[in-house]
């Protein structure tokens, strides 16, 4: 018999098996992959951002998903107190641009394995390899887990931190929501986010920018009305299926919500390599550059705002010869550019699956948990943290620090739960 059993270990499952823990309960952590914390291991490009420092109104502005949702665990542990907790364990750590905060070190392993001996410091038992088939519960509480392999533990509370459904090379496979529907809680419909973009436009296809990456462009998703749904001034890259990189990524949920809306119609996406200026300021600036230097090419005069393959592109669609003088280009060919370098835009037919997306949109729903423990309405017992939940951020520390937040309140409130009965 255990006082909490905590099923995931990922960030929210490990920080969840440790909150627990130091309140003196007995607990049990059931992994179903031969390792801990492969989640934790790549994220932030193997160097692990554990949280973001920004202030907590602006973390909650990059969780796109629900992300108000935290405002309540927040206040019982929040991106300081993650701070403090790694930095406790002897993980130095530094921060970057954005907020986003690393270990000194570079190295994710190093925010594990501090983990990992918290963990049996205070006593926790692991058990890998070991897949949960379902949660064991009467009408009234939950009262353990069977494994597939058919073995049962008891326990007096359970907190399911399995994950969602993206990146499920590190375990999470949406296990955990028949578990979730079986107790009662509705989970909502399921979409990637923060997932690279499909195109069929003949430059696409053609590959004629595979792998041209544009440095702090806008770029803007837009409604079939044409009006702007939001707008990402970060880095970009053109791939062999379509679009990806920072601010793509950010964009990408919207894409799917919209194609939602119109039944799956192409989504128009606009990119501004001038994020500073209009169609009517670059005009400006194009024809004084050029009138500065009318005897030199317009490749050569307007080689400083963008880069080469993306200039001679741009001059293309503008109908525009790169050869040409200033002297000989006609003021609506120098529109047409300015048109080109302010407002690119181009379809988007779709997102690659759930399965290639960082994050997923949609879970077990906000409304059925109380926010302050992180428990279930439905069934007393039994906690929720981590991507299960129907809350998603971007990328640069704000899905870890949901997940690090809610597996801390979980775990302390499981053992709570566990303490009174």
């Amino acid at each position: 018999m255990y006082d909490v059993i905590i099923i995931g270990g990922g960030p929210s499952g490990l920080m969840a098996s440790i909150a627990a823990a130091s309140r003196n309960q007995k607990v049990l952590l059931i992994e179903k992959g031969k390792k801990l914390g492969k989640k934790l291991i790549i994220s932030g490009g193997g160097r692990c951002n554990v949280t973001n420092r920004l202030p907590l109104d602006e973390i909650v502005k990059n969780i796109p998903g629900n992300g108000r949702f935290l405002h309540s665990p927040f206040s019982v542990f929040n991106n300081e107190d993650i701070i403090s907790f790694f930095e406790g364990l002897g993980v130095a750590l530094k921060e970057e641009d954005h907020g986003r905060m690393f270990p000194v070190s570079n190295r994710a392993q190093d925010v594990a394995d501090a983990m990992f001996r918290e963990m049996d410091r205070l006593g926790v038992t692991v058990l890998l390899d070991s897949p949960v088939k379902k949660l064991l519960m009467t009408d009234d509480k939950v009262t353990g887990v069977r494994l597939h392999s058919g073995d049962e533990y008891t326990s007096k509370a359970i907190v399911v931190a399995v994950g969602g459904k993206a990146v499920p090379q590190t375990g999470s496979t949406g296990d955990g929501y028949p578990w979730a529907e079986k107790a009662g809680h509705t989970v909502t419909d399921l979409y990637p986010t923060e997932v690279p973009l499909l195109s069929k436009e003949p430059f696409i296809i053609s590959r004629d920018l595979q792998g041209l990456a544009l440095r702090d462009v806008a770029v803007s998703v837009l409604n079939k009305k044409g009006k702007v749904l939001v707008t990402h001034q970060m880095d970009m890259l053109f791939t062999h299926f379509g679009l990806s990189g920072p601010a793509v990524l950010r964009c990408s949920q919207y894409v799917v919500k919209e194609m939602k809306k119109t039944g799956g119609a192409p989504v128009e996406m606009r990119i501004n390599s001038m994020p500073d200026e209009n169609a009517e300021s670059a005009f400006q600036l194009l024809f004084k550059m050029m009138k500065d230097e009318p005897k030199k090419s317009v490749k050569n005069v307007w080689k400083s705002l963008a880069q080469e393959r993306w200039l001679l592109f741009l001059l293309q669609r503008a109908g525009i010869d790169p050869a040409i003088t200033g002297a000989e280009l006609a003021s609506d060919k120098v529109r047409a550019m300015a048109a080109q370098l302010t407002a690119f835009t181009m379809d988007v037919t779709g997102t690659q699956p759930i399965e290639k997306a960082f994050v997923t949109g949609g879970g077990v729903s906000i409304k059925e948990i109380e926010p302050k423990t992180m428990a279930s309405r439905k069934k007393p017992g039994l906690y929720f943290c981590g991507e299960i939940l129907d809350i998603h951020g971007y990328t640069g520390g704000y899905n870890i620090t949901s997940a690090l937040v809610t597996g801390n309140v979980a775990g302390r409130s499981a053992a709570e739960f566990a303490k009174q009965i």
